[in-house]
């Protein structure tokens, strides 16, 4: 759980520190009063790009170059000091932009699977209402999210096997055909790509075998990972997978030559989402039972990984109302009132949080301020 909460120049916030009162916050305001940005800045504070998935230029406050997050966290029986940001001390990166850099108890941090491995953050946001009717890619950076958070090494396999899989394509279409240097790439793109495909069939695999039990008021899911090489790893080792996927890359050179890129691999993967009990698709269902399946594979998730790591995850979600009927309402209500995760969720209005009552605090958010929104007349925090 978060104690405290520190921003310096990020988005809206100048400077900020927030002192949790609750396990569960609703964070309630206008349009663009920084609900969002709280929870951004909080995903920060696990390795990746966040829940907006944003450029480090976009994260300084207008006029600013630099920025910080910090916040201190009960992570089991310790209390842990976690932060990160563009600081002025930090290198340019490709970008010009500064480096981000993350400390752990005031110390650099040259791993950042260190971090990962003492934290994590599961969200849901408003963009991802649309995942189950848009594009595959999507759908691979959610499942890739959900697999972090229990695999800190898994973002490494899918970067060597991306940075393989490119310097591939770049000699098939120069027409340079060296063969011993495609061999070696298509060696890693194998090894690398075995290793994302297991990761991600397994984490479908602990999900599917929770779904009826993990429900929390919502339909369950069923999960299935459409990928050739996931599939090859049903019946055979994984040594022989990547035996079988080099030597079908070798075949292929060719064709992806002619297309300009790989047409076999984990980056073509694609995750179906499907309610267990009526056998209906994602892709079929309307808006609001989308967001009841997606909801109710978070919440899985989220129990997964307290069960797993023995600490329960960050459960950032942002406007988690929208799309759900008054009993998915409720039931979301009871869900993270009863789960141990520390939970941050925003609306624009108070009112339909009211059933949390008692066991959330209220805060409000308006021009880069926080104020407590629960004793009827708003104070700033």
């Amino acid at each position: 759980m978060i104690k405290r909460l520190s921003l310096t120049d990020f988005r809206n916030y100048p400077s900020l520190t927030w002192t949790f009162g609750a396990r569960i916050s609703v964070i309630t305001g206008p349009n663009g009063s920084g609900k969002t940005n709280l929870l951004e800045a909080i995903s920060l504070l696990v390795p990746g790009r966040g829940l907006r998935g944003a450029r480090m230029t976009e994260l300084p406050r207008h006029g600013t170059l630099h920025w910080a997050v910090a916040a201190r966290l009960q992570v089991g029986p310790d209390l842990v000091e976690i932060a990160t940001g563009a600081q002025p001390d930090a290198k340019p990166g490709p970008t010009g932009a500064a480096r981000r850099v993350f400390r752990l108890d005031g110390q650099p941090v040259r791993n950042r699977a260190g971090i990962a491995e003492r934290l994590s953050a599961v969200w849901l946001t408003p963009q991802m209402d649309r995942l189950f009717v848009e594009g595959a890619s999507g759908r691979r950076r959610f499942l890739d999210r959900l697999v972090l958070a229990l695999e800190p090494g898994h973002a490494r396999e899918v970067a060597a096997h991306d940075e393989a899989m490119q310097g591939r394509n770049r000699l098939l279409a120069g027409g340079r055909g060296d063969g011993a240097w495609l061999d070696g790439l298509e060696i890693s793109m194998a090894r690398h790509a075995v290793a994302v495909a297991a990761a991600r069939r397994g984490l479908v695999a602990r999900l599917n075998g929770q779904a009826e039990t993990a429900a929390d008021g919502f339909p369950p899911a069923r999960l299935e990972l459409s990928c050739p090489v996931a599939a090859r790893l049903r019946d055979a080792p994984a040594l022989a997978v990547e035996d079988w996927l080099r030597g079908a890359l070798a075949a292929l050179r060719s064709d992806d030559a002619r297309a300009g890129a790989a047409s076999l691999g984990p980056h073509r993967a694609d995750l179906l989402l499907s309610d267990l009990r009526t056998g209906q698709a994602a892709a079929t269902a309307s808006t609001g039972q989308q967001k009841a399946l997606l909801i109710g594979v978070v919440l899985a998730h989220a129990r997964l990984i307290g069960d797993l790591r023995g600490d329960a995850p960050l459960l950032l979600l942002d406007e988690p109302l929208v799309h759900l009927d008054e009993t998915r309402r409720l039931a979301l209500f009871e869900a993270v009132a009863g789960a141990p995760s520390h939970v941050l969720m925003t609306g624009t209005d108070l009112a339909p949080f009211r059933p949390l009552h008692g066991a959330a605090e209220a805060i409000r958010a308006l021009d880069g301020r926080l104020f407590d929104a629960g004793s009827g007349t708003p104070e700033a925090l």
